[in-house]
């Protein structure tokens, strides 16, 4: 179910990147998003995720935290000092779900916590937000 507030909304401007080691869940989260028709991009670990970020900027990541290599808080870490990708909208999606997780996923970052299994309410809801957050900064500026 798509949220009241993001039916009329035309999200085909808008790119995501969904970095996960694990292929099935990629493939979860782009089935969960297909309706929104926006341009999404997939990282299988860190570094591929931050070159993919370097060869075109998304306005929204969706990021997982174990992953081999670089992990997810060294990505936001990264991207955060970067002042050319600092202002990306970054979404974790993790296993991880202790209290100390959670908040070192905020310290580093991250503008919102989803925690697996991931519910597609959550998710939709939680990418339009930040969507629109990104739409209203563009703007802005």
């Amino acid at each position: 179910m798509i949220p009241i507030y993001a039916q009329e909304h035309d999200f085909s401007k808008f790119s995501v990147l969904a970095v996960d080691d694990i292929p099935l869940n990629l493939l979860l989260v782009e089935k969960m998003l297909s309706r929104f028709n926006f341009k999404f991009r997939k990282a299988t670990n860190g570094q591929l995720a931050l070159d993919a970020v370097a060869q075109e900027k998304p306005d929204l990541i969706l990021l997982d935290l174990m992953m081999p290599g670089i992990d997810g808080f060294e990505v936001i870490r990264r991207l955060r000092a970067n002042p050319e990708t600092a202002d990306i909208q970054i979404v974790i999606l993790s296993a991880l779900t202790s209290n100390e997780d959670i908040i070192k996923g905020f310290d580093v970052g991250a503008n919102d916590f989803i925690m697996k299994p991931i519910i597609m309410e959550k998710l939709l809801t939680c990418v339009v937000t930040h969507l629109q957050l990104a739409e209203a900064k563009k703007t802005q500026a």
